[in-house]
């Protein structure tokens, strides 16, 4: 068994914001106070993969896979509900609930599987941010991949602020980015009735290759390992009586209703971008396959006529540099919790921060330096990436399923059948789109 120090997930975090309790405040006051995780966790449903996806899909299909993106958040918000309950009923993340079930080689192995998940989580923001230097500012694309290194000092920073203040700069980042997106549809003027048609799912898309290819692309890449790790610590980061059924009942209301809002917020960024690719771009010639096909086409009279604007490109590079350094923060903080949730090793985050930097870019620049250092290049890597992060998802989902069904774990608060067969059977599907999707790249 574990030791009581080990069982204690991201000590600088955990149980560090109070919350009231059941008998104080209103529902706005205690959902604010419980707000905040779910915003963390939403940055990852907004990395340069899900951008890729919905962009490309928007300009071939035009609204055709808002419906596809709207069934990716919906099970994400499944799986995201059984990392919460982990995390407020067992006390436990969901690596250190995994490593007290399994050998020590199994552990191991898990932590390999899981840090590799990681840092290719790690390789999208850095790409991201390379690439928005350097459509913002004509920075070498190899001149901003080593700066990324810094980001080490933007996450000492935040982290001196306290998890609170953390999440209210991941919640104005993603606030701003959203209102970036919403300028540029709104200025474009989609169809608004195309936009409905959309969200309703089409017989079409699982009968036509290219529509299942690039679908089956949208839900591998929204549901991610690290996602899981981060929400089942965060779940801990309040103060309330944990000896309280009724305090811990109202725990677990509000961390969903967090995780729901927030998850809602990462649609509708993403649909944004999907209806942006749709309303400018299709029909257009040629499908967009790079960030700067959409930021050169944003200032292409001949592609988006009057509504060409150096400004729209520019909001959109902006809006790609925060993504890819916000993310900075929910990777370190997923790193840790592997790290000390399978092996109980404790590091200071600067120094995990460092390690996870300097290894993500190994791979990285030597590529570059064999390949060149080019935009594509860089992007091939993203696809690569999201096949690392799917061949750790059966690894950490199927547990998670296990441990929440688990009586002895979870008491009167276990999945009831229904919800573990769910579990088990979206699994699978996930699963199985993901090698299928592997296989077509």
């Amino acid at each position: 068994m574990m030791n009581e120090q080990k069982k204690k997930s991201l000590d600088e975090i955990n149980e560090s914001v109070d919350v009231p309790s059941v008998y104080e405040t209103s529902f706005v006051q205690k959902f604010l106070a419980y707000s905040g995780p779910g915003a963390l966790v939403a940055v990852g449903y907004m990395d340069p993969g899900n951008w890729l996806t919905s962009l490309s899909g928007g300009s071939q299909y035009r609204y055709k896979l808002l419906s596809v993106l709207l069934l990716s958040i919906l099970v994400a918000m499944f799986m995201q509900t059984l990392a919460i309950k982990l995390g407020v009923v067992a006390r436990q993340d969901l690596a250190q609930a995994i490593a007290v079930k399994v050998p020590k080689l199994v552990r191991y192995v898990l932590w390999i599987i899981n840090e590799i998940a990681m840092m290719a989580t790690d390789m999208t923001g850095v790409v991201g941010t390379s690439i928005a230097l350097r459509l913002l500012f004509g920075l070498p694309l190899v001149y901003g991949i080593l700066l990324t290194i810094l980001d080490v000092l933007m996450v000492l920073l935040f982290l001196r602020f306290g998890i609170r203040r953390i999440e209210f700069i991941v919640l104005t980042a993603i606030m701003i980015v959203g209102v970036i997106f919403g300028i540029d549809v709104f200025r474009a003027h989609p169809a608004f009735a195309g936009i409905l048609n959309g969200l309703i799912p089409s017989p079409q898309i699982l009968t036509t290759h290219r529509e299942l290819i690039l679908s089956l692309g949208i839900i591998g890449a929204t549901i991610m390992p690290h996602n899981i790790y981060l929400h089942s610590s965060l779940a801990q980061s309040r103060r309330y009586d944990h000896n309280n059924p009724k305090q811990v009942n109202e725990a677990l209301r509000f961390a969903k209703w967090d995780s729901n809002v927030h998850l809602v917020a990462a649609f509708l960024i993403n649909a944004l971008l999907l209806i942006l690719g749709g309303t400018l771009f299709f029909n257009k010639g040629n499908q967009l396959t790079a960030f700067r096909d959409v930021y050169e086409g944003l200032k292409n009279s001949a592609i988006v006529g009057s509504l060409a604007s150096p400004l729209m490109s520019t909001l959109f590079a902006f809006a790609l540099l925060i993504t890819g350094m916000i993310s900075s923060i929910t990777s370190t903080l997923s790193g840790q919790i592997v790290m000390e949730g399978y092996l109980n090793i404790r590091l200071p985050l600067w120094e995990r921060r460092l390690i996870t930097r300097f290894v993500t870019l190994i791979p990285i620049l030597v590529i570059g330096f064999i390949v060149g250092f080019s935009e594509q290049t860089f992007e091939a890597m993203i696809v690569f990436a999201q096949i690392a992060l799917s061949i750790a998802l059966p690894f950490t989902l199927y547990p998670m399923v296990a441990l929440t069904s688990n009586r002895n774990l979870m008491g009167s608060h276990r999945n009831p059948a229904w919800i573990t067969i769910s579990g088990y059977v979206l699994t699978t599907i996930i699963m199985v789109l993901n090698v299928e999707f592997m296989f077509s790249i």
